[in-house]
């Protein structure tokens, strides 16, 4: 199993604290039946700051420590990048870790409770350099949750997504949980991924979560996600499915 979004590089954002938390966190997922790991330390989004040339070198530090401890799981570089003005500058200036360090597919994250006015035009910028974008964790992101046409509209037009393997189980809540069935449902989403910061309140879920996905939607759904993360790192197109509106429902006031 591979996950693509994890906050395992110790002492760089919310995530682990240490490489003895990272060591800790890595042999849960290596319980969990997780062999690779991309490490996606937060960038630009308010905190934290993780350019490229530090992440490759956390990586490789941790990738060492693992061995020495003869824990079975490779970590890869990567990164969750707050959506910004000068996304673009900043990875051609070698700052932006694309996923795995060799895939066009490039994580960014939306604040919390709005989807920002330029979104659009930067996932096209970002699609003329030759990458696609994946938006993280859209299932938690307050105006997509009201006006799923905003998401439906970025995914028509290349736009790729992650949903959380906690937000599917339940873990924030049903609302969150209701529409990361409809993304699903909707072919709104294409990776399933833990975005793990520890191993205690904000654990991997990956087992739990793959175990629901394919008694709820079966086996070819399950593959499907499994299926789309390998590619990324075999360097190939990502599978997708016809994406779909989802219709909110209208109640109209009497006055």
């Amino acid at each position: 199993m591979i996950d693509i979004h994890c906050h395992i590089l110790p002492d760089v954002d919310d995530g682990s604290s240490s490489f003895t938390e990272s060591l800790q966190m890595a042999r849960l997922a290596e319980k969990e039946g997780i062999r690779t790991i991309i490490a996606t330390p937060h960038h630009q989004n308010g905190r934290y700051t993780n350019k490229k040339d530090v992440i490759l070198q956390k990586t490789a530090e941790l990738n060492d420590f693992l061995q020495s401890e003869n824990v079975q799981v490779e970590i890869l570089p990567g990164q969750e990048t707050r959506i910004y003005g000068e996304f673009i500058e900043d990875y051609e200036a070698g700052e932006i870790v694309t996923l795995g360090n060799q895939s066009t597919y490039i994580f960014i994250e939306l604040p919390s409770n709005h989807v920002p006015r330029y979104t659009d035009q930067l996932c096209y910028d970002i699609q003329v350099q030759g990458l696609t974008p994946v938006i993280v964790h859209p299932e938690r992101n307050a105006e997509l949750i009201e006006q799923p046409h905003k998401l439906y509209k970025l995914v028509k037009n290349g736009v790729a997504t992650q949903i959380t393997a906690a937000s599917f189980t339940g873990y924030f809540g049903k609302k969150i949980q209701k529409f990361a069935f409809d993304l699903i449902e909707a072919n709104l989403t294409h990776f399933m991924a833990s975005d793990a910061h520890n191993t205690t309140k904000r654990s991997f879920k990956m087992e739990e979560a793959f175990d629901l996905l394919e008694k709820k939607y079966g086996t070819d759904t399950l593959y499907y996600f499994m299926d789309n993360a390998e590619l990324i790192l075999e360097g190939k197109d990502i599978d997708r499915d016809v994406p779909r509106e989802i219709k909110r429902k209208k109640f109209l006031g009497i006055f």
